[in-house]
């Protein structure tokens, strides 16, 4: 168990907001970007959320390899298509804009693909796919990443963890949600275990030599992560499978860089992240108070299905983090001491002293 700090929601999103405009930039992307990194505290991914406000935004307009504001220009477009360039600026905003406009062609035509080069890290993946869903579609959002993941039988990280996120809508069930990476967790997932502290699990990642490893200190300084599934036994070589795929459609078909190619913060240049996003509007497919209607029952029959024994519940994918979320806005989102230690001591260097009140503690 870890001491946690509990933080008012509103009061971190104001904080972010400020430290972004502080930073350079525009008000507007400011609330974009905050809301996008709230939102991923809130639903628990707490590895894309806050914790990288500094440690990788602010360290990178530092050095001017993110521009605060960017020209985003329209490379294609068709009825149903669009490929744009991000021109180096924040992830969110040019990510949540490109999925308003996939949004805004799939009303028109049935269906929207947007593609984003030249962009950064745009936070959780889940987020863009789950605008969808206010409009009766189906979302989805990919990015290819940083090299972090070594492909199966290598020892090198090749591949980003390149996360795939899908939002369908139901009718009295909660939506489906996937929202996954394609190795076995996220970079910053190693990072929390790191700070705070505490061994990962076998599996998670490799040293430097190939060898499975608990310890995240050797799985951040010259070791990888392991593709979902983990080794060949275990049917890696389908995360490592996905993780290309993921690279093919954000990197190659983007225009982006993929693979080693796409920067990271140890490299001094511009990480050309690429970015995919599609919608698809139900109606267009089948009537959409019949395609709930199934949604449901599909989901329900999964709910129900006979447990495992000990286990006294099934979930579907995103549940947890709707729950979490409604917990978390309402108690407060938990910080690790750590992150709060490193928050301080980045605002007062940065001029934006992190003056948020706790309001309350836990053990987590």
């Amino acid at each position: 168990m870890s001491r946690v700090t509990l933080y008012a929601p509103a009061d971190l999103q104001s904080f972010m907001v400020r430290t972004f405009c502080h930073l350079g930039i525009p008000e507007e992307d400011a609330r974009i970007a905050a809301e996008i990194l709230l939102a991923a505290d809130l639903r628990g991914v707490d590895s894309h959320g806050i914790i990288r406000l500094y440690t990788y935004y602010g360290n990178r307009l530092a050095k001017g390899l993110i521009d605060p504001r960017p020209e985003v220009k329209v490379l294609r477009e068709t009825p149903t298509t669009l490929a744009l360039d991000a021109g180096t600026g924040l992830g969110q905003p040019v990510a949540k804009r490109a999925m308003q406009r996939c949004i805004a062609k799939a009303r028109e035509s049935g269906m929207g693909v947007v593609t984003v080069r030249n962009s950064n890290h745009y936070g959780i993946a889940g987020y863009y796919a789950m605008m969808a869903l206010p409009e009766d579609m189906i979302g989805l959002s990919l990015t290819n990443a940083q090299p972090l993941v070594a492909p199966t039988y290598g020892r090198t990280a090749m591949l980003g963890t390149n996360p795939i996120a899908v939002a369908v809508p139901a009718g009295s069930q909660r939506p489906f949600v996937l929202d996954m990476a394609t190795s076995i967790v996220p970079i910053g997932r190693i990072t929390v275990y790191d700070k705070a502290g505490k061994e990962i699990p076998a599996g998670w990642g490799v040293d430097s030599h190939g060898k499975i490893t608990t310890h995240p200190a050797e799985v951040l300084k010259g070791g990888a992560l392991m593709a979902l599934g983990g080794s060949d036994i275990m049917r890696g070589y389908k995360g490592y499978s996905l993780a290309l795929l993921v690279d093919i459609l954000c990197g190659v078909l983007a225009g982006a860089a993929f693979a080693t190619q796409v920067g990271h913060p140890g490299v001094d240049r511009p990480a050309d992240v690429g970015h995919f996003f599609a919608a698809l509007r139900v109606d267009a497919f089948r009537d959409l108070d019949e395609f709930k209607r199934d949604m449901d029952s599909l989901l329900q029959e999964m709910k129900q299905a006979p447990k495992a024994e000990g286990q006294p519940r099934i979930f579907i994918a995103g549940e947890k983090e709707f729950e979490l979320a409604e917990y978390n806005h309402r108690e407060g989102i938990p910080l690790l001491d750590e992150v709060v230690k490193m928050l301080k001591k980045s605002g007062e260097e940065a001029g934006v002293p992190f003056d948020c009140p706790p309001v309350g503690e836990a053990e987590r």
